[in-house]
């Protein structure tokens, strides 16, 4: 097995695979000709690494049918005041539940921790609902998510804690000593309910069960995780080979699928190349090539 670094896959000679496959490399331009080729490009996040997408308009020259690539796995942008970014930026919200409709009216929801940022909001709770959110919000439809601060206790035994004598107790103490809240959940409910009314407790267990976020748009595809869009699947047969250039093998995040960071992700990518390296030598055996 040879490895050739510093490569750049240019596109072919003429726009034909069998005239050969361009190459930008330390010595200039190369020609190379194959029998058949596994691409593994990746997808378009973080492009300074290698993987920037410019695939796409080679293969849509070549009539491939390519979804467009999108931001998966990624974070949120909010308007957030000034006093909030200053003062919790970077602070992480625990032990909660993220809810939404989505655009076909199915209802998502998910347990877990994120993280506060200064542009919005990020983490493994908001990327495992990264992908129905970021749909909602491609409709150009508002989309909201529904934080639930505690999400294993009832808004009846959050109201009845509320309800105990408070004495001289601030609105933050009285969150953080009856139920337990840090002082970002405070900040919230006044960011995102500036009308709810403190004294009322069956108001604020309300809104401790449902604060309203709301989203306005990922973040751009080169901070993102991993990304969605890319090869169709009815544009390749059952060992990901491209229907539209026989010989040529798909795998990876270049196919037209998400999933959630970590490894289902890498599992995912992984079974992809081990289906289409195994096509590729099927395919080899069945045109007769000796190589």
């Amino acid at each position: 097995m040879l490895f050739h670094p510093r490569h750049r896959w240019l596109g072919w000679v003429d726009d034909d695979p069998a005239r050969g496959w361009r190459f930008a490399t330390p010595a200039g331009e190369r020609v190379e000709a194959f029998d058949a080729v596994v691409l593994a490009l990746g997808g378009a996040s973080w492009p300074r690494l290698g993987s920037d997408g410019a695939w796409c308009q080679v293969l849509v020259g070549a009539s491939v049918p390519v979804a467009p690539l999108a931001p998966s796995n990624c974070g949120f942008e909010l308007p957030w005041s000034a006093h909030l970014r200053e003062r919790f930026a970077g602070t992480p919200v625990k032990h909660a539940a993220l809810s939404l409709i989505d655009r076909h009216g199915r209802p998502w929801r998910r347990k877990g921790e994120f993280v506060v940022s200064a542009y919005g909001i990020e983490g493994s709770l908001v990327y495992a609902l990264s992908a129905p959110l970021r749909d909602l919000l491609a409709t150009g439809a508002p989309a909201t998510l529904w934080l639930d601060w505690l999400p294993d206790t009832g808004p009846r035994e959050i109201a009845e804690r509320l309800r105990q004598p408070r004495g001289g107790m601030s609105f933050a103490n009285l969150l953080r000593k009856r139920l337990r809240l840090p002082p970002i959940a405070g900040a919230l409910l006044r960011e995102c309910c500036p009308t709810l009314d403190q004294g009322d407790a069956d108001a604020v267990a309300a809104a401790l069960k449902a604060t309203p976020l709301m989203p306005r748009a990922p973040r751009p595809i080169a901070e993102a995780i991993s990304s969605a869009g890319g090869v169709r699947f009815d544009g390749v047969d059952g060992d990901l080979m491209l229907s539209a250039l026989p010989g040529v093998f798909i795998a990876g995040e270049m196919l037209d699928w998400e999933a959630p960071t970590g490894g289902y992700l890498l599992s995912a990518c992984f079974a992809t190349g081990k289906r289409a390296g195994e096509g590729l030598v099927r395919w080899l055996a069945a045109s007769g090539s000796n190589e």
